[in-house]
């Protein structure tokens, strides 16, 4: 890594926010992934200065959130990486709009909207993904998806130049947005939600967190869902029905809970789960004749 790049670094966000050689399963809910050469959380308002300096001197990065849609090779990433973490001040409550950082978790921003009455993101209350990763999916679940809620949103362009985008510009479709095509960052979301009491929206949050802990398998580290649902099919059934219940390639394994979740089983490597992803995809194709993708963003080396 750069050492003059570094040393600018400093001069932008502060030292205990910059990491070297930092394993990214700490920062990913599969818990694998090898060293990114930096990983670094800037404060928002850094977020533009910090781009501008990884393009000056030509390091490669990449923005995560909660990093759990995400799963990195083994031998890590080459260059950046940018962890947007936002904090309880960048929730802002007017009426039945909440605008939030890209940062934040969309288990507190729910869990904020239920505090103030307002209903519609009971749905998101389980994901634990951030904003940001949320609005680039358009995450979803139990019926409800982002683009559901979205008015507007914040970007940064690949220049770190500031836009705002209606939810129509988003182009939003099933797991997918304009956002990553264009290479936009996600900063900050406004949502429109409705008016609503606060003790059935909690009810419907518990509803769907006791079907949750039913039918997932959150006792093991995951990605959640981890290949897209495919047209007229679901992902999970399709496994299941090719035989392939708690198939494992090392320490990663099909769910015997759920087979749409590939799960990490203690020691899985980022090798084991990609080949493991494979030859789903491949034995589900033999059979039904239907190509499963891939919901889990993978990135650098294997």
């Amino acid at each position: 890594m750069n050492q003059q790049f570094l040393t600018e670094l400093k001069a932008v966000t502060a030292e205990n926010r910059i990491f070297t050689d930092e394993p990214m399963k700490k920062h990913t809910t599969f818990r694998v992934g090898g060293p990114a050469d930096v990983l670094i959380q800037p404060k928002r308002a850094e977020l533009a200065s910090v781009i501008r300096l990884c393009r000056e001197y030509d390091i490669p990065y990449q923005v995560i959130g909660n990093g759990s849609n995400l799963l990195v090779g083994d031998r890590g990433i080459r260059g950046a990486v940018i962890e947007m973490l936002s904090k309880k001040d960048e929730i802002c409550v007017e009426d039945d709009c909440i605008t939030v950082g890209a940062g934040m978790l969309l288990s507190k921003t729910a869990n904020c909207a239920a505090e103030h009455g307002l209903t519609g993101m009971e749905f998101a209350a389980g994901i634990p993904g951030s904003i940001g990763g949320a609005v680039v999916m358009n995450a979803g679940a139990y019926g409800g998806e982002m683009k559901d809620i979205l008015t507007a949103v914040t970007v940064l362009d690949k220049d770190g130049n500031e836009k705002k985008l209606t939810v129509e510009e988003l182009e939003l479709g099933y797991r997918t947005s304009c956002i990553l095509k264009k290479g936009y960052i996600v900063t900050e979301a406004k949502m429109k939600l409705l008016h609503g009491e606060e003790k059935e929206i909690r009810a419907r949050m518990d509803e769907l967190k006791k079907q949750r802990v039913e039918k997932q398998p959150l006792e093991f580290p995951s990605a959640g869902s981890t290949f897209k649902r495919p047209e007229g099919y679901f992902a999970g059934k399709l496994i299941m029905d090719a035989g392939l219940r708690g198939y494992q390639v090392g320490d990663a394994q099909v769910s015997e809970k759920h087979c749409g979740f590939v799960i990490n089983r203690g020691n899985a490597t980022a090798a084991d789960v990609r080949t493991l992803m494979q030859n789903v995809s491949d034995i589900v194709e033999e059979k039904f004749d239907v190509r499963l993708e891939p919901e889990v963003k993978m990135t650098g080396e294997f």
